[in-house]
């Protein structure tokens, strides 16, 4: 019984249903957020907006990497991190665009779509949580869903100081927060991913499927 594939096959199959959850919620999460984000003029908004872009195509790679070898999954949280850094890199470059240029976010739409994107978040956290231990590919994952959530109650922040304050600059500074998380968070990806490659160089017949 141990020998027949079962228990991985099993791994493999909820892996992949909890990452197609993932890769729908954030798809649908970037278009809205962008869209809503260029609308309202804020870019905490588009920062978390392309924070959810990354993710999606994070999990486009892990689905790729489920049931590969190690050094697939490896190899897919790398793509992860770069992505991540990439977008994150925009991001801040947005942020100092629009403080040059000038912006006049509307914090209403920050506060209404970041709560709609914290829900979204939230329940991709649960659905990735058992697998926050498991392979490279899916602790990366992980650590994308947790950024999110951390990112959204800035977003609802952001607008509520807009709001308050009747400023512009909260919404530049989540912006530029948000940049930095999603920044934080490929670097990690990376080295986790870099690590496990490590461990697979120095007991290669570890690696498996």
């Amino acid at each position: 019984m141990a020998d027949c594939g079962c228990e991985f096959e099993a791994k493999d199959q909820a892996q992949q249903k909890a990452l197609y959850w993932l890769l729908a919620i954030n798809g649908v999460m970037f278009l809205a957020e962008f869209g809503i984000g260029l609308l309202g003029g804020s870019t905490a908004l588009i920062a978390d907006s392309l924070d959810n872009f990354a993710d999606a195509a994070v999990y486009s790679a892990g689905l790729y990497a489920v049931g590969r070898a190690a050094h697939h999954k490896a190899r897919a949280a790398s793509i992860g991190g770069v992505v991540q850094i990439l977008l994150a890199l925009f991001a801040v470059g947005e942020v100092v665009r629009r403080t040059l240029m000038g912006s006049n976010p509307e914090p209403s739409y920050m506060m209404l779509m970041g709560a709609a994107a914290l829900v979204a978040n939230t329940t991709c956290l649960l659905i990735i949580a058992r697998h926050r231990q498991g392979d490279v590919h899916m602790r990366a994952s992980w650590i994308f869903s947790a950024n999110d959530v951390i990112a959204n109650i800035g977003v609802i922040v952001g607008g509520a100081l807009v709001y308050y304050f009747d400023t512009r600059y909260p919404d530049l500074i989540i912006g530029l927060v948000v940049g930095f998380i999603v920044l934080r968070g490929g670097i990690r990806i990376l080295k986790d991913a870099r690590q496990t490659r490590d461990e697979l160089q120095e007991s290669p017949s570890s690696e498996s499927t």
